[in-house]
């Protein structure tokens, strides 16, 4: 991301975390979901240029953004963190109820960081490298334990992380003097349910198809399962410029290059 971007989604990461945070979070990670609400700003994260080729070279053309969140953790003191959440595999019961080993991809999700997390104690998210064949983990969940070759993300800011949700990672405590700033966009297959709230659908008029493909749009319950062209205008896209992309394989080419997804706010139209 460039600069000029990273302002425009820095001043919504820091107005959702102004309105949502309570006295009793202070030196705390603030998770907000749903955040793709907030604005063009984060609409317009939805396609971003430089990732969404490398989503569908991943996941193929049936996709949807089925999460969003704005993670922002303050300085905090080690010795009085109480973390909630330990080392785990997005999705929950789904790593509970889908039986096969490994478990399946799924879905991704996409850090955008704003801040710099070049350096550890940042708040940096942690991960295990090869980890996401693994569906077991053989590490205390205390909130403080960490397993062998558990390693922290490192990221300047303007830098986009692409997770497989199965990867086990953790968050980690912010002892340094700034304050860690993160996006995450989880994308997902249109048949999977959304993970939080998607109240985006009072935008959809305002957006180009391939948007309102992204944020959720379809013409049937059965479009998710059973698409035509109506229900998935990236598939007509990649069609159109390289119709490897849009076989039946859950694989496109991820070099392609991106969509032009500029709205007319009257029409929705490219």
């Amino acid at each position: 991301m460039d600069a000029a971007q990273i302002d425009r989604l820095t001043a919504v990461a820091d107005s959702v975390d102004a309105r949502e945070r309570s006295p009793d979070q202070q030196g705390k990670l603030l998770s907000v979901s749903n955040v793709v609400r907030e604005g063009d700003a984060m609409v317009d994260l939805v396609t971003q240029p430089t990732m969404l080729p490398k989503v569908w070279g991943i996941l193929g053309w049936n996709i949807y953004l089925y999460h969003s969140h704005s993670d922002v953790t303050l300085t905090e003191n080690a010795n009085r963190q109480n973390w909630s959440v330990a080392w785990h595999q997005d999705s929950m019961r789904v790593n509970d109820e889908i039986e096969s080993n490994p478990r399946p991809r799924l879905s991704l999700k996409i850090g955008y960081y704003l801040t710099d997390v070049s350096q550890p104690n940042r708040g940096n998210t942690l991960v295990l490298p090869g980890s996401q064949l693994q569906n077991e983990l053989d590490c205390q969940q205390d909130g403080r334990s960490n397993p062998a070759r558990a390693e922290p993300v490192r990221a300047p800011a303007g830098s986009a992380v692409i997770i497989d949700r199965r990867i086990w990672h953790s968050r980690s405590a912010n002892t340094s003097e700034m304050t860690c700033k993160v996006i995450w966009y989880g994308y997902s297959y249109r048949w999977l349910r959304p993970k939080v709230a998607m109240t985006v659908a009072h935008l959809y008029l305002q957006l180009a198809p391939i948007q309102r493909q992204l944020v959720g749009d379809a013409t049937s319950a059965n479009g998710m399962y059973d698409p035509t062209d109506a229900d998935v205008p990236l598939r007509v896209w990649l069609r159109e410029r390289d119709p490897t992309s849009a076989s039946g394989s859950p694989h496109g080419h991820a070099e392609a290059s991106p969509p032009a997804v500029v709205r007319d706010k009257n029409t929705g139209r490219n």
